[in-house]
């Protein structure tokens, strides 16, 4: 009688975001063995400016997710590492109990908590704005009786707590709108001066560090074994950079999505409040970044995605229009101009639908260009090749647009999900623990 196949070992990256949990199990060769996902309630807006999610809700489709990858038999789970939502945050008690509901990265009630972290805080750091994790964890103390909080929390924190019984562990990407410098590796001092306990503030590890392994109630209740190895993870936005493909120093990725986020893979960090630029380290390189308005958003205000894909058939990449659009959704622009008041430039209009979709593209195209010559007047390297990720990716006539604008190859990502992002950080830990960006 033949001996059943032994399974495999696999590491499993887990993406929590504000709609949904994916899982994906890969192998010791990066390849995919198993995928999952499960829904999230939507986010609740109860007042002007908020957005928020139970913690618990969180958890529920973490868990379900993870069933659901198990059942595929995937292989011995050795290591998981989980993403989340950046800047999003919640306080709970000594235990994990949360106190509060989780304020999701686009809550903007902290507006007086922001102006008390600009009057300490430096001009470039990614902890100004209402929406960063500093500001929400000051507002979120005008809700809990005082002494209660012993955690301020991000999603992928919180998770690794429920499964490890330990809380109080962040990695170094996520705490980054927390006010964490991560050049000195330290809380730095000017955080003092701010009306909140010290020990709200989380232990930070490295991206890729070992946290610990999954409690043995928890692995049981999970059908796993106890041994399982926590990861250090990141945001959703540095994981799905990572699913791209950068590998070393002039690799950039363009997230093609409602907005146009640029990042490139720099030895150096980058740092400007004016542009909304900021780095995070992983491995030994740095995330470096900035988001533009323009995006799907735009061409969803003229075209259906049916007509988008329907017209780009028709498109000549070759024959540049060259009318000198900025397309943007409303007023105002951030990255690579901080134009406050800047108006959409979407004049002179063709008379046919396919020349403006096209003068559209070519338009978001010279936008990257200048975003990537942004970055490298700030200390980037120049982009080598730049991947492109999400929906817009699959365009090919935007591609070869881009191509000719950017002029340098401009390839499809490797992947496109956060989660195996997170499954290489996994993968890491134990087979690459140098550097979390190996992919080759």
């Amino acid at each position: 009688m033949r001996s059943a196949k032994a399974k495999p070992d696999c590491f499993v990256g887990l993406d929590l975001g504000t709609s949904g949990c994916r899982a994906i199990a890969i192998d010791g060769d990066r390849q995919i063995l198993a995928q999952a996902r499960t829904p999230l309630p939507p986010s609740q807006h109860p007042a002007p400016g908020a957005s928020e999610q139970g913690a618990q809700d969180w958890w529920l489709a973490v868990r379900e997710t993870l069933l659901k990858l198990i059942a595929a038999q995937v292989g011995n789970i050795r290591a998981l590492s989980i993403d989340g939502t950046s800047s999003t945050l919640l306080l709970c008690d000594r235990d994990g109990t949360p106190l509060t509901k989780a304020l999701m990265y686009d809550d903007r009630r902290a507006r007086e908590q922001a102006q008390m972290v600009a009057r300490v805080a430096p001009p470039d750091s990614p902890a100004l704005g209402p929406g960063s994790a500093l500001a929400k964890l000051l507002y979120l103390q005008t809700v809990v009786p005082e002494g209660m909080a012993v955690h301020a929390m991000h999603q992928a924190d919180w998770i690794n707590g429920r499964l490890s019984g330990e809380f109080g562990c962040a990695d170094e990407n996520n705490v980054l709108k927390l006010g964490y410098d991560p050049v000195a590796g330290r809380w730095p001092q000017w955080m003092a001066a701010l009306p909140f306990p010290a020990r709200l503030l989380p232990k930070v590890y490295p991206v890729g560090a070992r946290l610990g392994t999954v409690e043995s109630k928890v692995a049981r209740g999970l059908g796993i074994a106890d041994d399982v190895l926590l990861v250090a993870g990141t945001t959703d936005s540095n994981a799905a950079a990572l699913a791209a493909g950068l590998d070393r120093p002039g690799d950039a990725v363009t997230s093609l999505g409602s907005t146009l986020v640029l990042k490139v893979y720099s030895d150096r960090p980058l740092w400007s409040s004016r542009y909304g630029i900021y780095s995070h380290r992983i491995g030994d390189g740095w995330l470096a970044g900035g988001a533009s308005n323009t995006g799907g958003t735009v061409l969803r205000q003229f075209f259906t995605d049916a007509e988008i894909a329907q017209l780009s058939l028709q498109l000549n990449p070759a024959t540049p229009l060259d009318l000198g659009y900025y397309p943007l959704p409303a007023i105002g622009e951030r990255f690579p101009r901080s134009e406050p008041d800047m108006q959409p430039q979407l004049q002179p209009r063709p008379q046919n639908r396919q020349d403006f979709l096209q003068a559209i593209l070519e338009g978001m195209a010279d936008i990257e260009a200048e975003g990537y010559a942004r970055l490298t007047e700030l200390g980037a390297p120049s982009p080598r090749r730049v991947y492109s990720s999400g929906g817009g990716a699959v365009n090919e006539a935007w591609r070869q647009i881009r191509e000719h604008r950017l002029g340098i190859p401009v390839l499809r990502a490797t992947q496109s999900e956060a989660a195996f992002g997170a499954a290489l950080i996994a993968r890491s830990a134990l087979l690459e623990p140098t550097s979390a960006l190996s992919h080759r």
